[in-house]
């Protein structure tokens, strides 16, 4: 038998089936592990599939999940589903409600001009789908434009590069060889280049003080002031991405509504998939966000369902004056989004270090907003269980039918999620039984498990 960290550190192999070997045996050999259920959640929880800070696969996000004790896990990869079915596989193996979801960025013509929730890119806003049930085919329109999703960050990825290396020749990388390889499925973002980059440099340089000098005159900083900088390679990573990539860096490029896909064709796409369009929010200090309800409901208008908050970066904030400020904000779209009907989905994306596994939803900053991001937890878990096992979508007509009110819709898919974590056996139970005796099953234990709480 292996011991746990041998088996924890090949949950993160490239190869698949390393993984899903190192998760069976841990699933059976290490379940005294398993911390109790509590009340905390990440639903936004970024894999390796795109960028995860210390590298963790969707099997070890959903490992650590269920050691932790969350009520419910989420993944959310940028532009690909690669994950899918590994996390909600985990899950049922490990005993977690786990849902998946997809980010992007996108144009929103409204505010073609404004900072939204992508600083310094105007116009173009993070936005989200949540709860897939399972990746399109391949062969099928919501398929090929899923593959349209990857082939356009490429691009962007590698006009990206191109542009680097006409400022950095000596360090100029190559895109398979060095960027996507630190991917296991080529699935690169902006902080596999800045990786790379540094990588290059190493190699180039050998020595690191050789390194300094040459990093000082691109970070505009002293060369001993930049060898210390080096000394932290997550600070490091983070000073150049400012440099290279964001607004006034070496690599930048205004965007356009060429850039990005337009929202409206983001948003479709999703619905198209029967999951759920997202919207999601910054901190409410971007000229866009200043009037969150307004844009909230021009999104609505277009086919958003429910709202992403990262709450970590609305309260937890060094400065007490934007912490008052971010804070107000952040008890506002909350509001907003109970008065609007949106579940509310929150998370710490795990893509930089120094960030928490999940928020504390019983600490002084959160705990009055303990129960709507438990119920948003819910929603989701709700919906991708019944969307995966009885084609019913929380975004769908059958359910928009059945609930012409959202506040009765929200509460049954709630219901639904709050059900004890699925397990194998029953999620082929209801794959046999067929998707409508499967809503009836989901639906009735919902019912039962209500009533016998009240």
């Amino acid at each position: 038998m292996s011991n746990r960290k041998e088996l924890e550190e090949r949950l993160d192999a490239f190869d698949a089936a390393e993984r899903r070997s190192a998760l069976e045996e841990l699933a059976t050999t290490h379940a005294d592990a398993f911390g109790p259920e509590g009340a905390n959640v990440n639903m936004h929880a970024h894999s390796f599939f795109s960028y995860n800070a210390a590298g963790y696969s969707p099997s070890h996000l959903a490992w650590d999940a269920r050691k932790t004790g969350l009520y419910a896990a989420g993944l959310c990869d940028f532009d690909v589903l690669d994950g899918l079915e590994e996390f909600l596989e985990a899950g049922l193996a490990l005993g977690l409600r786990a849902t998946v979801n997809l980010e992007t960025r996108a144009f929103f013509g409204e505010y073609a001009d404004a900072d939204i929730s992508s600083p310094g890119e105007p116009g173009v806003t993070y936005i989200m789908g949540a709860g897939f049930a399972r990746v399109p085919a391949a062969t099928t329109p919501a398929g090929r434009e899923l593959a349209a999703y990857r082939d356009r960050a490429r691009e962007r990825n590698m006009a990206l590069m191109r542009r680097l290396n006409a400022h950095l020749p000596e360090i100029a990388v190559d895109y398979e060889r060095d960027v996507a390889a630190l991917t296991p499925s080529g699935s690169a973002t902006e902080r596999h280049i800045v990786a790379a980059y540094v990588n290059r440099a190493i190699s180039v340089f050998e020595r690191p003080r050789a390194a300094a000098d040459y990093w000082a005159r691109i970070l505009d900083k002293e060369k001993d002031e930049t060898l210390a900088l080096m000394a932290d390679r997550p600070s490091f990573e983070e000073a150049l991405r400012g440099r290279l990539v964001k607004r006034g860096g070496l690599g930048y490029e205004r965007p356009s509504g060429d850039t990005f896909p337009p929202v409206e064709e983001f948003i479709q796409w999703v619905l198209s998939c029967e999951a759920i369009p997202m919207i999601t929010w910054l901190d409410g200090t971007s000229p866009a966000e200043e009037d969150g309800r307004a844009m909230i409901e021009c999104l609505m208008s277009r086919g958003a369902a429910a709202l992403n908050i990262i709450p970590d970066r609305n309260w937890n904030v060094r400065d007490p004056e934007q912490r008052a400020v971010k804070r107000a904000n952040l008890r506002r779209i909350v509001d907003v989004a109970g008065e609007l009907g949106l579940p509310v989905n929150i998370g710490t994306e795990l893509n930089k270090p120094g960030l928490p596994f999940a928020d504390d939803l019983d600490g002084e900053a959160l705990r009055r907003y303990k129960e709507p991001f438990l119920r948003g937890a819910r929603v989701m878990v709700g919906h991708t269980l019944l969307a995966r096992y009885a084609g019913f979508s929380y975004s769908g007509s059958a359910a928009r039918g059945r609930f012409a009110d959202v506040k009765a819709r929200n509460a049954f898919f709630e219901a639904v999620g709050a059900l004890p974590p699925l397990t194998r056996r029953r999620a082929e139970e209801l794959r046999a039984m067929g998707e409508e005796e499967a809503f009836a099953r989901l639906r009735d234990a919902a019912v039962e498990s209500k009533h016998g709480k009240e």
